[in-house]
């Protein structure tokens, strides 16, 4: 019965509006030809609500250049997920404009903002299928190499090469991957994406203290080069951020690097300080 409210639910959903006659403007010149995307993303007054008179958001403003590392961090319900969902346009605003390279992402078809972005989720998941084509996923023309490099680049390629079909291994309910090693392979899958946005949901609570560091280690070289959204859970992983976005109840209440914040000694600090102080006191 509660299967098939879910299902029933979604049917009722109502159809997404056609993008047909939009244009896809991001990668693109003035000449229609193709350019690579830098990453600047603008997000100006954004407003939005799930249900039309609850709002989630209710007046978020911020400029990232690109290659910029940018930390989501608050407490549970405070909109981070909501914030990643609207940049990648999963929904529609309710007020406000999200602006890449200086393209409003409501004037291009959904598909063109969702290649813009790699992403990293807490939820790991692989398909029946081998490695390779597990890695490589939805992109076109990636050679074994490409494979190999990214999984060599995450740590992954010693332990695939020790597997009876290496590389053409098939990952089903006789070949299992380790929760460590599936997040691994998630990271290689965005480093062959390539795309100029990162999303990183970097939740590593599934996995003990030596993996995190094999996995934290490989988010750290995704980063390199790319936009960065990490929604931050440990606040130790994101000492490094260009911009940390302190986030409660839908609105943005403390911005800054992680030394401005602690400094301030507000939100942040308070934050910060309740998962760290006593580990740093006893080290």
């Amino acid at each position: 019965a509660a299967a098939s409210e879910r299902v029933f639910g979604f049917l009722e959903e109502p159809e997404m509006a056609d993008e047909s006659q939009k244009q896809a403007l991001l990668g693109r010149d003035s000449a229609g030809n193709p350019i690579q995307v830098k990453g600047d993303v603008e997000f100006e007054h954004v407003r939005f609500g799930y249900e039309p008179d609850k709002p989630v958001i209710h007046d978020f403003s911020a400029s990232v250049k690109a290659g910029e590392k940018v930390a989501i961090v608050g407490p549970t319900g405070a909109g981070k997920t909501t914030m990643v969902n609207l940049l990648m346009r999963f929904y529609d605003l309710t007020g406000g404009t999200i602006r890449i390279d200086g393209v409003a992402t409501n004037e291009v078809p959904r598909w063109n903002v969702h290649s813009q972005f790699s992403m990293v989720l807490q939820d790991t998941w692989v398909f029946r299928g081998s490695i390779f084509e597990n890695v490589a996923y939805s992109k076109e023309g990636v050679t074994h190499d490409d494979v190999q490099r990214a999984c060599a680049a995450v740590g992954l390629d010693r332990y695939i090469q020790t597997l009876p079909d290496g590389y053409d291994t098939k990952l089903d309910d006789k070949t299992s991957l380790s929760q460590g090693q599936r997040q691994l392979l998630t990271i290689a899958r965005a480093m062959v994406q390539n795309a100029p946005i990162l999303i990183l949901d970097e939740a590593t609570s599934s996995v003990d203290t030596r993996t995190e560091e094999v996995i934290q280690k490989a988010m750290d070289s995704l980063t390199v080069g790319r936009t960065s959204f990490v929604i931050a859970h440990r606040l130790s992983t994101i000492k490094n951020a260009d911009m940390i976005l302190v986030m409660d109840h839908g609105d943005i209440i403390e911005r800054g690097t992680h030394d401005e914040l602690l400094a301030k000694g507000g939100f942040y600090a308070d934050l910060y300080n309740s998962q760290f102080a006593q580990t740093e006191l006893t080290a």
